[in-house]
Parts: structure tokens; sequence; C-alpha cells
């Protein structure tokens, strides 16, 4: 009986231990095809992603040149003048910090603004090793009254740097390459003559037009024909492209902001010049109009007069009062400030109230929200550290008392 019993629990054992074998090769086996299937549908969704990477070539049979040549007798791709950084002249505004102290933004300084362009647009733009190592920056809007050196700062970017300008502006491209399928060649030479001929500079003047709110009816430039495609545009650029897509705005205010903010990574405010920067203007101008600069002409009351003048004004009413004929006349009949009055009284100036709406523009706008909670945190800081110092003052007080 003792045996059969034996036996019986050998036999037992065994059919077990094949059991069990058998279980560990059917987890073996599943995880192999766990592997093999997760494997296949990772190397099929690599080559998903590749194929949605990759754009249409729709020029393969054309040379950059020709491409090139088509942009330039269409007037898409436009010869920028001459215009250094130098050039932008303004003074920084001191006063700055005192209005802070006092709860009060100020608007930025002309000196303020020619740093801000060297630092977003040409610095990046001019050099290869610093747009690799500096943050990345596609798109840079300027904004501001009219006659306040936009379009010469654009051109400033270009001659710096040496980049390729073109000019997308609605008015410009608005009876080039028609409907759909021209706006997608049009867009598809663009991209592929600036990746080409890097730097390159893409330019909107009147950017607030592309996203307004109703255009109207006399408007026949189509100017929101680029909404669409300026976010695609975007989106392709890559890191290792010196593309910089630049816009100017006049009255930003009046478009969609989510879609004017969402287009331009940066933005920049351009001011009225302050008292310092139209004295600095005057002084500079008159002189590179031939004019001379005598006892007679009272600078400084020209530049209390000339508030609320732009760098545009100030230029025409050197070109109108230094003509050729005045020019001859300086050595006997003098410059005098009343000369340049009647010229300064047939241009509107910009009030104050318009650079008070481009101030609470800009405040409304994320980048400006950011600023704003950036000070508060700073004055938070400022406060809970000076109340830190009193509190140890007094316990120092407190600790020599008790001596």
């Amino acid at each position: 009986m003792r045996q059969e019993l034996k036996n019986l629990k050998l036999a037992v054992d065994r059919d077990k231990g094949k059991k069990g074998k058998k279980g560990k090769k059917g987890k073996k086996s599943g995880k192999k095809s766990g592997k093999k299937k997760k494997k296949k549908s990772g190397k099929k969704s690599g080559k998903g992603k590749k194929k949605g990477k990759k754009e249409k070539d729709l020029t393969p049979d054309r040379t950059i040149d020709s491409l090139y040549e088509e942009l330039v007798t269409e007037g898409v791709l436009v010869r920028c003048p001459k215009f250094h950084l130098r050039d932008y002249e303004g003074e920084y505004s001191y006063l700055g910090t005192t209005l802070r102290q006092a709860n009060i933004e100020p608007m930025p300084s002309l000196s303020d603004v020619r740093q801000l362009v060297a630092l977003y647009g040409i610095l990046p733009l001019g050099s290869q090793a610093v747009h690799e190592k500096a943050p990345f920056i596609k798109s840079l809007l300027l904004a501001g009254p009219r006659g306040t050196g936009k379009r010469s700062l654009v051109h400033a970017i270009c001659t710096e740097t040496g980049a390729n300008l073109f000019d997308l502006t609605a008015s410009n491209i608005s009876s080039k390459y028609p409907g759909k399928s021209g706006l997608t060649m049009l867009m598809h030479l663009v991209l592929k003559v600036a990746r080409n001929l890097q730097p390159s500079v893409i330019l909107i003047n009147d950017a607030e037009r592309t996203w307004l709110k109703k255009v109207p009816k006399t408007d026949k430039t189509d100017p929101k024909r680029l909404k669409k495609e300026i976010p695609k545009m975007l989106k392709g650029l890559k890191p290792e492209d010196r593309i910089l897509f630049v816009g100017t705005s006049r009255c930003p205010f009046e478009c969609e902001m989510k879609g004017l903010t969402g287009a331009f990574q940066k933005i920049v405010l351009i001011p009225r010049p302050d008292y310092a920067s139209r004295h600095l203007l005057w002084n500079s101008l008159i002189i590179k109009q031939n004019g001379i600069i005598t006892q007679h002409l009272d600078v400084s009351s020209l530049t209390k007069i000339s508030d609320g003048y732009t760098q545009k004004h100030i230029v025409t009413a050197c070109q109108q009062v230094l003509s050729e004929r005045r020019v001859s006349q300086l050595a006997k009949r003098p410059l005098t400030a009343a000369e340049f009055v009647p010229s300064l009284a047939r241009i509107d100036p910009i009030y104050k109230e318009e650079e008070e709406a481009f101030k609470s523009w800009y405040a409304k706008t994320p980048l400006g929200k950011k600023r704003a909670k950036a000070a508060e945190g700073n004055d938070e800081d400022d406060g809970k550290g000076k109340k830190g110092k009193k509190k140890g003052k007094k316990s120092g007080k407190k600790g020599k008392k008790k001596k």
C-alpha cells in the first residue's frame, strides 16, 4: 500500500511540474509577442510622424536664382534702403525710476527701443552663434504712433545684418498670386528663398489690418488674406532658421487681440520722443541739413514748442526751412527758432491720449500682464525686506535695553 501511495505522489508531482513549465512558456511567448507588437507599432508611428514633418516642394525643378528673380520682379523681395541703428537717435529716460516709485509705469525711451531691436532682431539674425545660444524668437511687433520710425527700425535690422527683406503687406500682394493655390505658392517661394539665403526678414506693415474685426467695404486689398497662413508659417520655422517675422502697427487696439498677440512673440512699444530726445534730434538734424547752430537759435525753446511731434515731423520741418537758398544766407542771416514754427503748425502732433491708448492696450496683452505681475512681485519683495530690517532693528534695541 505504501509503495502504491509513493507511486501516486510521484505521478501527481510529475503532472504539476509539466503544467508549470507550460505556463512559464506561455508567459514568455506572450511577452515576446507583446514586445514585437509594441516595436512594430512604434516603428509605424515614427514613420507617420516623419511623413507629417516633410513639406512638399512645389518647385523641385527650379533653381533658387530663378525663384529669387521671380520674387524681385513681382515686388515681394524689396531692396532695403541703408539705415544704420546708430542713425535712430534718442536719449535714455532718467525719470523712469522716479515714475515707477510713484506707481506710474513709464513709456520706454528711444534708447530702450534701440536696445530691444538690437537684442531681439539684429544679434540673433547677424550671428549664427548668438542665434543658437539665445532664446529662439520667431516674430517681433513694432507698435507706435505715426512717424516714430517703425519702418526705419526694420531697415536698420536688414542693413546691420545684411538680411533679405520680403514685403508681405496686404497692399503689396493684393493683385499678386491670386486664389488659394497662388497664396500657397507665394508662401512656399518666400520661405524657400528665405531659408536658402539666410538671414531673412519677412515684413507686414499695418499688421493690425490682418486681424480686423470688420474690414471696410472701401478696402479692396483683402487684408485678411494671410490670417491663416501666418500661424502655419511660424510653426514651420525651426531653430536653425535665421528668419524673423516683423510687423509694424499704428493702431493695434482696433483688431482682435488674441490673433495679433498670438502671432508675435515680442512687442516693442515706440513712444513719442521726450524732451531730451527732441533736443538731441533738433541739434543733429539741423547740422545734417547743412544748418549752423548759433546763439540766435534757441534750441531749448524749440524743443519745448515741439512737444508731441515725432522724429518724422522734425525731419520734415528741417527740410522745409533749410532749403538751398536759406543755407546760402546763413552767413548774413543766422537761423532762429521762429522760422520752424510755421512748418510745425501745418503738421498734426501726436496727443498724449493716443500714447495712453497704446499703454492701456499693452497692459491688457499677455506680455503686459506678465510684466505687471513681475513688477508687483519685486515690490512685495522690497516691502518684506524693509519690514525684516525694521524688525531686526527693534529686536536689537530690546536686547540693548535688557542688558
